[in-house]
This record gives structure tokens, C-alpha cells and sequence, in this order.
């Protein structure tokens, strides 16, 4: 008798065949998952923020340690503002010389109009001068020609006359004058008004650079490293502290080509940390890199590595971040879930969905 004709290895050749044929069977219809729903390793990471100075100067005092959660517009850093307190006096007092300026410019403006009225006034009384040497000019040549006057008489009229003409002449050269002044003393109240314009200007530069010198987070967010020490000069754009900005968190992983190709952005994700593996957070698709590279090193199979892959990012939304933000960490590593199919419903293998 063959081994065959014995019973129980039957039984053995026939539960082999059925697991194999159910294996094929499983392997042509595919997993209704897996060609609905992709997942691939990353990481939690944030956007990073550098507060630097603006201008160059040295720190009196830093108000944040690394680890410290830091408010948009909290003061973290100051530097010192001795040097710009100074600059400030100073042109304080342009400023005010300036306003001075103006004043006494203004006064040299009512002081050439008072002359111009004064002018006129001097024009107006040698016109009426000459006018009355007309006259008796007239009358002095008339009674000449009947010889009533002397010949002196007429001569000393006509001297008279030619006088008071010239007195005209001066007098509205006179007014000339003071109408030129007046134009340059308006143009002097114009530039002690510029000068002033100037001063303001420069002492809110300084006002402005004083301002900078109180370095603020620009973000919420928590201090990753403490780059510089109280004391230390720094120039333009030297660093002070580097900041995790937490209303900006997300995971980057990878895809191969056929699903990264059906992933749309803002398509519905899940991310499962190792470390608080009983919760789903959930996330959108908020870029797909339209370039494809090799899977990262941290991939551990070559097989894997071998693969072009395409960098894709789950963005946590940050009203939720809001919400659980002393719990927020980044370089946590985890598996990120995404449909390629809006559809397609989640996997109950997938933990529960941290509420919002």
C-alpha cells in the first residue's frame, strides 16, 4: 500500500490543495483595501521659524528655554537699546529745532508781508507826489508862455516833476523787492516743514529699530533650540532661537507611482503614531510631489528602496492642533492612511478618529 492509500495523509494532500487554491483565489480578486486605501511611514513634523535679530546688537536677555510654548507676538528675546536711545534724543532734538524753524520762518513770512503793505503804501503816496508835480508842472508852462513865470519857477517845477517820477520808480522797485523776499520766506517755511518731515521720519526709524530690539514669535509654537546666549553680539540677521511652528503639522510619507497617481489633494487621511497607537488622527492630502525620487533611507527593505516613490504630505488641521497642543510633538513616527478612493470606507482595523 502506498502512503497515499493511507487515510490521513489524504486528508493532509486535500486541506494543502484547498489552502493553496484559497491563497490563488485571494490573490487574483485582490484586497478591496489595499486598492482603496494606501499607507505609508513618516514622521510628525512642523514648520520651522528662525527669530533673528534685525539689526546688529547684543542680547541682554532671553526669555525662552527650549521646550517653552511661546504665543504669536510674545516677547522671547530683547537686545540692548542704549545706543538707539541716544540716536533717539538726538533727533528728538532736530525735531525740535525743526519746529523752530518753522515758526521763525513764519515770522520772517508776516515780517516781508508787513513791508510789501508798507510798499505799497510808499508807492501809492510817490505816485500821488508825482501827480501833483504834473499838475503844477502844467500850470508852470502855461503861465510861462503868457510869461506870467519866471523862467527859473518852470525849470525847478520840471526838476521837481522828473523827481517824483524817479520816486515812483524806486518805490515800486521798493515793492518788487519785498514781494521777492516774501516768495523766499515761503519757500524757507516750506523747507523747515520738509526739515520737520525729515526728523519725524528719522525718529520713527529709531522708534521702529527700538521696537525690533524686543524680539516676538511670530507663531505659536514651542522652542527647539536655543542658538545664542545673553551677551553675545550678533549682527544683522543672527539667530536667536528656532522655533516649532504648531499650527502648521503634518506627516510626509511615500507612495509608489500607482497610488500616489490616484491620490487628489485634500483627499480624507488617517495617521496612527507608535506612540498613541489607540487613536486615528485625522488629516488631509495637502501636497503630492509631482516628481518621483527613491523611497528614503529609512526604508529598511531594498526592495523597497529599489522603488521610485513620490513624497506626499498629510496635514493635520489646526483647529484640532489648537485644541491638543501641549500634546503636539514632532519627529513621532507613525503610518499615515489615505483614500484613493473617496468612497471607500475606512478599515475597521483602524483605531477611532480623535475628535475635534
Amino acid at each position: 500500500m502506498t502512503m497515499l492509500g493511507k487515510p490521513w495523509i489524504r486528508w493532509v494532500v486535500v486541506l494543502v490543495l484547498a489552502a493553496g487554491a484559497y491563497l490563488g483565489w485571494q490573490a487574483l480578486r485582490g484586497d478591496t483595501a489595499s486598492s482603496t486605501i494606501a499607507s505609508g511611514n513618516g514622521r510628525i513634523e512642523a514648520a520651522e521659524i528662525d527669530i533673528a535679530t534685525r539689526n546688529p546688537g547684543r542680547i541682554t536677555e532671553i526669555l525662552a528655554k527650549e521646550g517653552d510654548f511661546v504665543t504669536a507676538g510674545q516677547v522671547v528675546a530683547r537686545m540692548d537699546t542704549s545706543q538707539l536711545q541716544a540716536q533717539r534724543a538726538g533727533a528728538e532734538a532736530q525735531l525740535q529745532q525743526a519746529v523752530i524753524g518753522v515758526a521763525t520762518a513764519n515770522s520772517v513770512v508776516t515780517q516781508r508781508e508787513a513791508e510789501r503793505t508798507a510798499a505799497i503804501a510808499v508807492v501809492a503816496q510817490r505816485e500821488a507826489e508825482r501827480d501833483a508835480a504834473d499838475h503844477r508842472l502844467d500850470r508852470s508852462e502855461q503861465l510861462a508862455r503868457n510869461d506870467t513865470v519866471s523862467r527859473q519857477v518852470l525849470d525847478d517845477d520840471r526838476a521837481r516833476r522828473q523827481g517824483a517820477v524817479a520816486a515812483v520808480a524806486a518805490a515800486k522797485a521798493q515793492l518788487a523787492a519785498t514781494e521777492a523776499a516774501i516768495n523766499t520766506a515761503q519757500s524757507q517755511v516750506v523747507a523747515a516743514k520738509a526739515a520737520i518731515t525729515a526728523a519725524q521720519a528719522v525718529v520713527q526709524r529709531i522708534d521702529a529699530d527700538i521696537e525690533d530690539c524686543a524680539l516676538k514669535a511670530p507663531r505659536d509654537g514651542r522652542v527647539q533650540y536655543r542658538v545664542a546666549e545673553p551677551g553675545e553680539v550678533l549682527g544683522a540677521g543672527g539667530r536667536l532661537l528656532n522655533i516649532v511652528d504648531l499650527g502648521d503639522v503634518y506627516m510626509t510619507f511615500f507612495l509608489p507611482t500607482e497610488q500616489a497617481g490616484r491620490v487628489a489633494l485634500a483627499a480624507e487621511a488617517r495617521i496612527v503614531l507608535d506612540a498613541a497607537p489607540q487613536i486615528a488622527i485625522p488629516a488631509t492630502i495637502s501636497f503630492v510631489a509631482d516628481v518621483a525620487q527613491f523611497t528614503p533611507k529609512t526604508v529598511e527593505t531594498a526592495s523597497e528602496r529599489g522603488k521610485l516613490m513620490f513624497r506626499v504630505k498629510a496635514r493635520i488641521s489646526p483647529s484640532l492642533l489648537r485644541k491638543h497642543i501641549r500634546q503636539v510633538k514632532t519627529g513621532l513616527p507613525g503610518v499615515a492612511y489615505v483614500k484613493l478612493d473617496p468612497g471607500a470606507a475606512w478599515p475597521p482595523s483602524l483605531p477611532p478618529v480623535l475628535t475635534q
